[in-house]
Order: structure tokens, then sequence, then C-alpha cells
């Protein structure tokens, strides 16, 4: 009787496993982890989830906390982790800690010390294809306020991203020779933090970045997209500008929301209600899933 038991057990491990391979997807250990790394003399550390499978090369986004946030927080907070479970990608999220190096001395210490954060993300990336099967054509970077600005900055700065998706964020610092990539940039209009106009934000920090139309037209520019289709659904707007090489920018606006990642959680007291119209984790992700690198 124990003999048959374990073959049994055997053949259904083996018909799992022949499961995961016939849907691309490979068996792994569920969770979090969390790494250092030593860059330029400093400890810097990143989360990781992977989800129970993983295709069998594993797309990479990289979600980057914004300011006075951590790694922990936004795991916790932008649902990242659930759609990793749902489309078998792994996500990492590195440690600023609080801020990041985004250029024009924001922000924080790492602004005024001018820490190499670019750096810090570049090797974390590697790091992590040590660990998985990593599929180079689909590594992509999000991130909200200081951490989309980041998002923007290893746009500039890097040649290893497909596709990049900052929300309730502007651009800061030179970006004059930045590699073609899909862009999706996710903004309230009611925004007093990061101003869709370009205003300065009335937050700490006291953002003054360009007008975010004028940063989407530069991205259109740089990838060479025909003009935008324009769709409307009660208070979402989407453009949509389709560009060569199959890569596309695309600009979401929501009537009413202000500083905050639409479909998220309250991330600290006295912090704008995340709007409700608009999930954007999903809508980042069925982005970055049709846009592979070229």
């Amino acid at each position: 009787m124990r003999r048959i038991r374990t073959s049994l057990a055997v053949l259904f491990a083996v018909l799992a496993t022949a499961y995961a391979a016939g849907s691309g997807a490979a068996a792994s250990s569920r969770g979090t982890t969390v790494h250092t790394i030593n860059v330029d003399g400093r400890e810097r550390s990143y989360r990781l989830y992977r989800p129970a499978s993983l295709l069998a090369k594993a797309p990479l986004v990289v979600m980057v906390h914004g300011g006075f946030g951590s790694a922990k927080q936004a795991e916790k907070s932008y649902g990242w982790d659930a759609e990793a479970d749902r489309r078998h990608f792994a996500v990492a999220y590195p440690d600023g800690p609080r801020a990041w190096n985004v250029g024009d001395g924001c922000c924080g210490r790492p602004g005024r010390q001018q820490v190499d954060d670019v750096a810090f993300i570049t090797r974390m990336v590697a790091d992590i294809g040590r660990q998985l099967r990593v599929d180079p054509k689909r590594v992509y970077a999000t991130g909200i306020s200081n951490g989309g600005m980041m998002a923007y900055r290893l746009a500039c700065d890097t040649k290893i991203f497909a596709a990049i998706g900052p929300v309730a964020t502007t651009r800061l610092g030179d970006c004059p020779r930045p590699a073609p990539l899909s862009v999706i940039h996710i903004h309230g209009l009611a925004d007093q933090n990061v101003r869709f106009d370009g205003a300065p934000g009335t937050g700490f920090a006291k953002i003054d970045g360009p007008p975010v139309p004028e940063i989407i037209a530069g991205w259109r520019a740089i990838d060479h997209c025909g003009s935008p289709t324009v769709t409307t659904s009660g208070p979402v707007t989407t453009e949509l500008a389709r560009c060569p090489h199959g890569r596309a920018v695309s600009l979401i606006t929501i009537e009413g929301a202000g500083h905050q990642w639409p479909g998220g959680e309250v991330v600290r007291e006295r912090a704008d209600p995340p709007s409700k119209a608009l999930d954007a984790t999903s809508v980042i992700w069925d982005f970055f899933a049709a846009h592979a690198k070229r």
C-alpha cells in the first residue's frame, strides 16, 4: 500500500510539472524575500516577490515607493503581489530609504547627497537576474510621486527597461538622450502635490516640474509616435499614441483624483483618498504585458 501511495504521489508531481511547463509557468517558492547589495560603499536593500508560478522567462516589475514611503509599504499598498499571482511575473521593491535622487536636487537626503539610485536599481535588476530567469525584454519600472520621478530617471539614464508606468508624478533633471521605450503615465487632475499643469505643488517638497502634457509630448517625439487617439469613460480620459517598433505612449487622467495610487490603499493620515475610477496596477500591467523591448 505504501508503494502504491508513493507512486501516486510521484505521478501527481510529474503531472503538476507537466502542466506548469505546458502553460509556460514554472513552479517556485511563493513569497517575499529581503536582499541586500553594496553600491558605492552603501548597503542597499530590496524586497523580491515571487508568485507560486512564474513564466518560464519571468517578466520583472520594479515598483518604486514614493517619498516618505518604503519598500514594505509599497508592497502592502499598491496590489502588485496579487497582480503577480494572477499574471506570473516577479516584483521588486527597492528601498530608498524614504526618498530618491531624481535630479534638480530632489529629493530629501538622497538628492542632497547625490546618492546614485540609478546604479542601485540597475544592480538590483542584475542581482535578481542571477536568482531568477528574468526575461531581459520584459523588465519594467513603475512608481508613485518621487518613485514615479525615479521611473522617469531610469528611463532617461538606462537602457534596460521596456516600459515605465509613472503615477502622480513629473520628470525632474536633464534627459538629453533617452533610449526609446513605452510609457504609460497616470495622473489625477486634482493633484495638488505634483500638479498636472506644472505649477509648484503644495506638498512638503514643493515639486516644480514641467507640465505633464509637455513630458508626454516629449516621449511621443522620442518614440516617433503618431497622433494620439482620445477616449473618455466617466472621469477617466485616455490618450494613446502608437509608435514604431510596437511601442506606445499613453496618458491617463482622472477628474477629481488627487495625489494617490488609483485603486490602492490609503498610505497615511490626511493623504488624498485613492480614486476608485481606475485600478492603476491592473491597467499598468496590461500595458507592460503588451510592450516588450524591441
